[in-house]
C-alpha cells in the first residue's frame, strides 16, 4: 500500500511539474516573441535594443496583471458556480482584450496618477527611462510574488509604489507629490469598507425580500426583476464612465445617427448621460424580466436554489463587463511607462503624456490575456471559494457593490481600487452571514444560558446536601447510599454544565469568513506600495550602475 501510495504521488507530481514547465513556456515564447518584434520594428532608432527589454518587461507586467487583477472580475462568478473556471477565463480574457484595444485610449499618462513630478528629471531622458523601467519590473514582481502566494492586491498600487520609488531613487524624496500618495493610501480603507457595506446592504435586502419569504416563487417574480434592472442601470453607468470614457466621441457620433438622440459632444461621458443610458437599458431589462418570469415556461421551485438560478445569467453579463472596463482602464498599469519609454526614445525627451503605438497596446491586451489563461486559476480560486462560500445570490451583491462603488467614489474624487472593492465585497457579505447566523442563534445561546444557571442551582443544592451528609459523625446505610448518589449527581451536572457552555462557544465561534485569509490578504494590501517602491529604487540603482 505505502509503495503504491508513493508512486501515485509521484505520478501527481510528474504530472503538476509538466503543467508548470508548459506554462512557463508559453509565458516564455510570449515575451520573446514581444522583445524579438520591438527590436526589429524598431532597428532604424538608437536605443532599440535599450526599448525592446522595456517591451519584454511590458509583456511580463501584463502577463501579470492578468493572473492577479482580472480574477476579481470573474471570482465571485466562479465560487457561485455561475461560471465553470474555462467559460470564466474565455469571457475574460476576450473581454479584457477588447477593452484594452477598443477603449484603452490612443494617449496615456505616462506617470499614473501624476505621483511624481516630471519636471525633477530636468529633461534628462535617460534617468527617466532608467526610472520607468525599474517601476515596471518592481511592479511586474511584486505581483509575480503575491499571485504566488495567492494573495489580490491592486495593480495600480504596485506600479504606483513602483513609479515612486524609482522617482525617489533617481531625483530624491521632493520629487514625489505626498498629497497624492496621501489619497492613495486613504483608499486602502475606503475601497474595502464602501466596497463591503454596498455588498452587504444589497445581500440583505434580496435575503429580506425573497429568500427569508415564505413564498419564495412569488417575491421572486415581484422583485428579481428589479434588482437585475438596477444592476443593468448601475453597469450601464459605470461602463459609460470608465469603459467608454476614452472613445467617447465615436460613440457619440454612433448615437447622433439615432433618431430623435442627440447628445452634444464632450471629452467624456457625464455623470448624467450616463445614468440616462442606464435608466434606458434598466427599463428594457426589467421588462423583459417580468414578461419572463410571468411567463408559463418559468418553473420555479419554492427553494433557495432554485432562486439562485435567477442571477445566473446577469452574473455572466457582469463579469463580461467587468473585464470589458477593467481592459480598458488598467491595460494602462501594463504599457503606460512602456510608452513613455518609447516616447522618451524615439523623441529623446519627456512627456507628460505619450502616444500608444497599436502594438504597444497589442503587448497590454494579449499580455493581460494570456496571463489570466496561464496563471489565473490561483487567485480566481481564492477570491471565489477560499475567503468565504459564494452561492449566485452572494456573488450578484459582490458585483453590485463594485460597479456602485466606482461610480460614487469617481464622483466624490475619491481613489478607490477595483480590487480592494471586489475583495471589500467578498468580506461584506461573509461577515453579514456571520451576523445573521448570531442573530438567529441568540434564541439557542438563551436557552442554553437558562440551562446553565439551572443546572448551578441543582449543583450548589447539591454540594450544600452532601456537605452535611459528611459533616455527621454516624451515618445510616440510607445516608451512606445517598452520598454515594450526590457524588454521581454532582459529577453529571458538573458534565452538563461543561458540556452545554462549549455548545455556546461553538454557536459563538462559527465563522463564514476564513481569517487567515482575511489576515494575509490585508497584509499584502499594506505592503504593496513600500514594497513595490523599495524594488524599485534597488532596480534604478544597479540599471544605473549598468548604464553608466
Amino acid at each position: 500500500m505505502e509503495i503504491q501510495t508513493i508512486k501515485k504521488l509521484e505520478k501527481e507530481a510528474l504530472k503538476k511539474s509538466g503543467t508548470d514547465f508548459t506554462r512557463l513556456g508559453f509565458a516564455l515564447f510570449f515575451m520573446i516573441g514581444v522583445l524579438t518584434f520591438s527590436f526589429l520594428n524598431n532597428g532604424g532608432i538608437s536605443n532599440n535594443m535599450f526599448l525592446a527589454v522595456a517591451a519584454l518587461i511590458g509583456a511580463y507586467m501584463a502577463m501579470n496583471i492578468g493572473a492577479n487583477d482580472v480574477a476579481n472580475n470573474v471570482g465571485p462568478a466562479v465560487g457561485s458556480k455561475a461560471m465553470t473556471m474555462t467559460m470564466a477565463i474565455v469571457i475574460a480574457a476576450v473581454f479584457e482584450a477588447a477593452g484594452a484595444i477598443i477603449a484603452g485610449g490612443e494617449v496615456v499618462k505616462t506617470i499614473k496618477k501624476g505621483i511624481i513630478d516630471i519636471s525633477a528629471f530636468g529633461g534628462n531622458s535617460d534617468p527617466f527611462i532608467w526610472a520607468m523601467m525599474a517601476a515596471l519590473l518592481a511592479a511586474a514582481l511584486w505581483l509575480n510574488f503575491a499571485t504566488m502566494m495567492r494573495a489580490p492586491v491592486s495593480t495600480t498600487h504596485s506600479i504606483v509604489g513602483g513609479v515612486m520609488g524609482a522617482g525617489i531613487a533617481a531625483a530624491g524624496f521632493s520629487i514625489v507629490s505626498w498629497s497624492t500618495m496621501a489619497k492613495i493610501a486613504a483608499s486602502w480603507v475606503i475601497s474595502p469598507i464602501l466596497g463591503g457595506l454596498i455588498a452587504a446592504v444589497f445581500l440583505f435586502s434580496i435575503k429580506k425580500s425573497i429568500i427569508f419569504k415564505e413564498d419564495k416563487v412569488e417575491a421572486a417574480k415581484k422583485y428579481v426583476p428589479l434588482f437585475v434592472a438596477m444592476m443593468s442601470w448601475a453597469f450601464v453607468t459605470y461602463l459609460t464612465l470608465k469603459g467608454l470614457k476614452k472613445i467617447w466621441p465615436q460613440v457619440v457620433d454612433i448615437l447622433n445617427f439615432i433618431p430623435f438622440v442627440s447628445i452634444e459632444m464632450s471629452k467624456k461621458p457625464s455623470l448624467l448621460t450616463a445614468l440616462l443610458m442606464g435608466l434606458t437599458v434598466a427599463l428594457i431589462v426589467y421588462f423583459y424580466m417580468v414578461k419572463r418570469l410571468t411567463s408559463n415556461k418559468s418553473k420555479l421551485e419554492n427553494t433557495r436554489d432554485s432562486v439562485n438560478t435567477l442571477f445566473t445569467i446577469p452574473l455572466i453579463f457582469s463579469a463580461a463587463l467587468l473585464s470589458f472596463a477593467h481592459g480598458a482602464n488598467d491595460v494602462a498599469n501594463a504599457i503606460g511607462p512602456l510608452a513613455a519609454i518609447n516616447d522618451a526614445v524615439l523623441h529623446g525627451g519627456i512627456s507628460s503624456k505619450a502616444s500608444i503605438p497599436l502594438w504597444v497596446m497589442g503587448v497590454g491586451a494579449l499580455g493581460i490575456a494570456l496571463g489570466l489563461a496561464l496563471y489565473g486559476p490561483k487567485l480566481i480560486k481564492t477570491v471565489g471559494s477560499e475567503i468565504t462560500d459564494l452561492d449566485q445570490v452572494r456573488a450578484f451583491s459582490i458585483a453590485m457593490a463594485a460597479s456602485i462603488t466606482v461610480i460614487i467614489a469617481s464622483q466624490l474624487g475619491l481613489p478607490v481600487s477595483s480590487t480592494h472593492i471586489a475583495i471589500g465585497g467578498v468580506f461584506g457579505v461573509g461577515f453579514l452571514r456571520e451576523y445573521l447566523h448570531l442573530n438567529e442563534t441568540v434564541n439557542t445561546i438563551e436557552e442554553d444560558q437558562l440551562i446553565i444557571a439551572d443546572e448551578k442551582n441543582n449543583l450548589q443544592a447539591y454540594k450544600a446536601e452532601l456537605k452535611t451528609l459528611e459533616a455527621k459523625e454516624e451515618k445510616s446505610s440510607l445516608e451512606y447510599e445517598r452520598v454515594v448518589e450526590l457524588y454521581k449527581l454532582i459529577s453529571e451536572e458538573e458534565k452538563l454544565i461543561k458540556s452545554t457552555k462549549k455548545h455556546i462557544k461553538r454557536v459563538q465561534k462559527v465563522e463564514f469568513v476564513k481569517r487567515d485569509a482575511v489576515k494575509k490578504i490585508i497584509a499584502a494590501w499594506l505592503i504593496t506600495v513600500p514594497a513595490a517602491a523599495t524594488l524599485s529604487a534597488i532596480l534604478f540603482f544597479m540599471i544605473r550602475g549598468i548604464m553608466l
